[in-house]
């Protein structure tokens, strides 16, 4: 005789789902660590030359201080493009200034036509970043190298072109006016032209096949190979939308200068634009890095320049900063990422 026992079943318990992340957290992540690193260092810059001089907070002055990062702000934008994509372009400050003049040549040899000057201006640079990559990948040659080379070589051709000497007058025509000078919504066109090319790179990173592979290639570049990416072509590209960037820049400061400026306007942009996109958080052996790190860099950099000025600091001083910041950047990367310093026991 079998006996039946009455087993209560329990019921399944399915486990719980996480808490869902509050509003801070989903902003803290939105923003990133890095970013936040940024931010604080931006708020105690403001605060201390704040206090130094009130004059520093003054609507007129933080636009100033938008106006002057345009420049070296573009090429900090498209720098951490190659950065990402594991390059490097020290030759952008020339490009800038090889396309600055040939803007106000092409302006004044066409009658004062200012579209064909800045289509000139264009197209040079697409020429001048094509030599780059080209150089680069069929040369064989280290980005490091081949754009020091056409640092070198840019800068060159700029003074040759232009006998040395700022070419040009542009203050007479309304659209190199309206560039310089013109306002959009409140905002100076400028700061705009910023935002929408720094607008036009992050859709481009984040949310295309084109900047998943960038991101690919910087990372890896032989996995990158292997799932059929054309590294190449890629490289190529990368570098001519450098020289297009490099030659809005180039625009922006004849516009604001009045003339064509061949190096004055352009020297040392490139070093700027490096230290901006390592603040930024780009991994300097490419993979790693957004544009919003960068462009908080941008203003940081510019607050720093701009306060050390109010407060009256040797404008010296601005180059010690900007190499300290760099060294400070590239540091933190290193003991971020975990690898063995060179020269030292692992």
């Amino acid at each position: 005789m079998t006996r039946q026992l009455d087993q209560e079943v329990e019921p399944a318990v399915t486990p719980a789902d996480p808490p869902a992340p509050n509003a801070a957290r989903r902003v803290l992540h939105a923003i990133g660590p890095g970013n936040l690193s940024l931010i604080g260092a931006l708020i105690v810059v403001v605060a201390i030359f704040g206090s130094l001089n009130s004059g520093f907070l003054d609507l007129a002055n933080l636009a100033g201080i938008g106006e002057a990062v345009t420049v070296f702000g573009l090429l900090a934008v498209v720098q951490t493009v190659i950065i990402i994509c594991g390059a490097l372009d020290i030759s952008v400050g020339s490009q800038a200034g090889i396309a600055s003049v040939v803007s106000a040549m092409a302006f004044t040899a066409t009658g004062s036509n200012a579209f064909v000057g800045i289509l000139a201006a264009l197209g040079v640079g697409i020429v001048v970043g094509a030599v780059n990559g080209l150089i680069i990948v069929y040369g064989r040659v280290n980005p490091v190298i081949a754009t020091l080379a056409t640092l070198a070589a840019y800068k060159g051709l700029a003074q040759l072109i232009s006998g040395g000497k700022a070419q040009g007058f542009v203050l007479d025509n309304d659209l190199f006016i309206f560039i310089a000078r013109g306002k959009i919504a409140g905002l100076p066109v400028p700061i705009i032209i910023l935002a929408v090319v720094a607008l036009g790179m992050h859709i481009l990173l984040k949310y295309t096949d084109i900047g998943r592979n960038i991101y690919a290639i910087g990372g890896n570049d032989t996995a990158a190979r292997l799932a059929g990416i054309n590294i190449n072509k890629y490289l190529i590209a990368v570098f001519m939308l450098a020289g297009v960037v490099s030659a809005i820049a180039g625009i922006i400061l004849t516009a604001r200068t009045g003339s064509g400026q061949p190096v004055s306007g352009s020297e040392g942009l490139e070093l700027k634009a490096i230290t901006a996109a390592a603040l930024g958080g780009c991994a300097l052996k490419g993979g790693k890095g957004t544009i919003g790190g960068t462009l908080l860099a941008v203003v940081l950099l510019g607050a720093l320049d701009n306060g050390l000025n109010v407060v009256g600091v040797n404008t010296f001083w601005q180059n010690v900063a900007q190499g300290t910041l760099l060294v400070a950047a590239v540091v933190i990367q290193q003991r971020r990422s975990g690898e063995r310093a060179v020269g030292l026991p692992a």
